[in-house]
């Protein structure tokens, strides 16, 4: 019943007049009782308990029957219903540059750590897109292709580390390589981030030659320039093999990175802290959201039939006490 909704629900108020019912029902018993007085003692003491009993019982049944017939007057319903829902996701690839510049530590712990902690939060927040990792230095590899099974991909992400592949920053490979993994994708969005430190060193293909790609295929491209303004500290072996820190300089190639960035109807961006990294993949989440559209459905269950069986039963079962039940044990006495 709670779950009941109400077509005529202005007929509840009705109800109001069942209480009123009884209380004038008891007053009008205990009235009847004191005006009889004495000379009605006699009828009062052959009066069995039974009879007493059917007597009540014949008004709480029509009580009961009116209750249940103003509740179906007011068109009780049950309601079911269920979603249809669509998710276009987003195709994405994230290319991450793994030289060796992107050991130094102007980030916390460094650049790659700070890199890998920040995408894997941007990946836990998109559950329904398809997301893939590239990764690049002197070449380029796929760490994983595009996916759903996020666990699978993070785990991937957290196993990246500097020296997997021959250093460099080849960036034109990064960028191609991620695209050959979109360009038969038929989502509604196919996007790639692309982050670095530097330059582009190596590979065979120019940057501006793997976006032109890129928007070929309809790839939207954000590039993100990592660190700091000016020199960071950069742990580089001594002739011991020793690890000691030294100031290096930080040359981003922004040129290119914005070019590549308007080249595909992307953005640049430039993080200079870890702070400001999230800032920039909150704000590429922002920008490419996952459309979900859902569809409520409802269907109304009408209950008011079963109530005015009920009130019909009992209004019949009232009748046969009154006229036969109560009527043969009145005749006893």
């Amino acid at each position: 019943m709670a779950d009941w909704e109400f077509a005529n629900i202005e007929f509840l108020w009705a109800l109001v007049l069942i209480p009123i019912h009884i209380a004038w029902y008891i007053f009008g018993f205990w009235s009847r009782q004191s005006t009889l007085g004495f000379s009605a003692t006699q009828f009062i003491q052959n009066q069995n308990a039974v009879s007493k009993i059917l007597l009540h019982s014949v008004f709480g049944l029509r009580m009961l029957a009116l209750a249940s017939l103003i509740v179906a007057i007011a068109r009780p319903q049950s309601s079911s219903s269920w979603q249809d829902i669509t998710t276009e996701g987003i195709d994405i690839v994230m290319a991450i540059d793994i030289s060796s510049s992107m050991l130094a530590r102007d980030f916390e712990p460094n650049r790659l750590e700070a890199a890998k902690e920040v995408a894997i939060q941007f990946i836990e927040s998109r559950p329904n897109d398809r997301i893939g990792l590239v990764v690049y230095s002197g070449e380029s590899f796929t760490q994983c292709p595009m996916t759903t099974d996020h666990e699978k991909l993070i785990n991937l992400f957290k196993d990246i580390k500097n020296g997997m592949i021959t250093d460099g920053t080849a960036i034109g490979m990064g960028l191609a390589n991620a695209v050959n993994r979109l360009k038969e994708s038929d989502a509604k969005s196919k996007v790639v981030i692309l982050l670095t430190d530097g330059e582009n060193t190596a590979g065979s293909i120019p940057p501006v030659t793997a976006a032109e790609i890129a928007a070929t295929f309809g790839v939207k491209v954000y590039t993100i320039g990592v660190g700091s303004k000016g020199q960071a500290p950069m742990p580089i072996p001594d002739m011991f093999g020793q690890m000691r820190m030294q100031m290096v300089d930080v040359n981003i190639d922004e040129e290119s990175l914005k070019e590549i960035a308007d080249l595909t109807n992307g953005a640049y961006f430039r993080a200079t802290d870890n702070e400001k990294l999230k800032e920039i993949y909150a704000e590429i989440d922002a920008m490419e959201k996952t459309v979900i559209e859902e569809t409520q459905y409802e269907k109304k269950h009408e209950k008011f039939l079963v109530l005015a069986v009920i009130s019909l039963l009992l209004l019949v079962i009232e009748m046969v006490i009154r006229k036969f039940i109560l009527k043969s044990a009145i005749a006893d006495v």
